[in-house]
């Protein structure tokens, strides 16, 4: 029996059949052996094949796996090896960040982005919060779509809170299915909340002392709208690894460098040091966005992101 899997919390999974049942559904242990090389074998996404337990009522066994076509994967934390897929089978995802309470690092979205570009996602960036910014708000948005204006990300400023710019959030995601992550705090759940009221998520208060939220989504969890529209949203993330790029492929997955490799001496250039480097002279002549050649300096000089 094909289903859908809507819902991760550890060892259980939250399944829903074309025909609308929920079931509770675990890997059986052959399928864990197989697909080991993550901390979540099974994500929120996945379509798999189930067997009813005979046993339990509306309890199965989940037999197979299907193939994804995309997934958002990250390292599972900052001392791990191991590896987290936060969703897959995606039409889009979306990076809730903000400026402010809690600000949101460029290089937190640079990797975001990375791993989009990756693995064939589609990207959203919405900057929540905007009206916190008072009248400084025009500077930041013209400075931050000056730095991601070849990342081919889309961009987009409002707050859930104010209910602006959520037009142009919904008009991109409508009928999609859409990962919605971000850092604790920056609003996800309000901004699901006001995209979709019926997803009724819970909304948690800001820690006055880090300014960072409380987790109030403990696990990855798939609402299915009335639209037809499915979002997956996350715990909040505190960091983002970037796994499974060799370092000698890192810069093809940052637009504004590969679109430049043609125009370089070496077919593999690594935009360092290399001589007739089209990266490096249009760095020097400043129509490169100087912000995102050094977060992919950054993201080159972690060894252990490699490893």
């Amino acid at each position: 029996m094909k289903a859908l899997v809507i819902k991760s919390t550890g060892s259980w999974y939250q399944v829903l059949t074309p025909e609308g049942d929920l079931w509770q559904a675990r890997i059986r242990g052959k399928l864990r052996l197989q697909i080991s090389d993550t901390s979540n074998p099974v994500a929120v996404g996945d379509s798999v094949i189930i067997e009813p337990d005979p046993h339990y009522p509306q309890t199965a066994q989940i037999k197979w796996v299907e193939e994804r076509h995309n997934w958002i994967i990250r390292r599972a934390n900052k001392s791990s090896a191991r590896r987290q897929i936060l969703a897959c089978n995606l039409d889009a995802a979306v990076l809730v960040a903000s400026l402010v309470a809690p600000r949101t690092s460029m290089g937190f979205i640079d990797r975001f982005l990375l791993i989009c570009q990756a693995y064939k996602v589609p990207a959203i960036v919405f900057f929540n919060k905007m009206d916190l910014l008072g009248e400084a708000a025009a500077e930041f948005q013209a400075e931050i779509n000056h730095i991601y204006r070849e990342s081919e990300a889309q961009l987009i400023w409002g707050s859930a809170t104010q209910d602006l710019g959520l037009h142009g959030l919904l008009d991109p995601i409508q009928g999609q299915r859409v990962l919605l992550a971000g850092h604790s705090g920056v609003g996800k759940s309000t901004l699901l909340n006001r995209l979709f009221p019926e997803a009724k998520a819970r909304v948690g208060a800001i820690s006055d002392h880090h300014e960072k939220g409380k987790h109030t989504t403990t696990f990855a969890e798939l609402f299915p709208m009335s639209d037809g529209t499915e979002i997956i949203d996350t715990p909040g993330i505190r960091d983002f690894g970037v796994v499974d790029i060799p370092k000698k492929e890192l810069a093809q997955y940052l637009p504004e460098l590969r679109n430049r490799l043609s125009r370089c001496r070496f077919n593999d250039c690594q935009h360092i040091n290399e001589p007739d480097c089209a990266v490096l002279g249009d760095l020097e002549n400043e129509t490169l966005p100087a912000e995102r050649y050094h977060s992919y300096l950054s993201m080159l000089n972690e060894e252990d992101m490699f490893a």
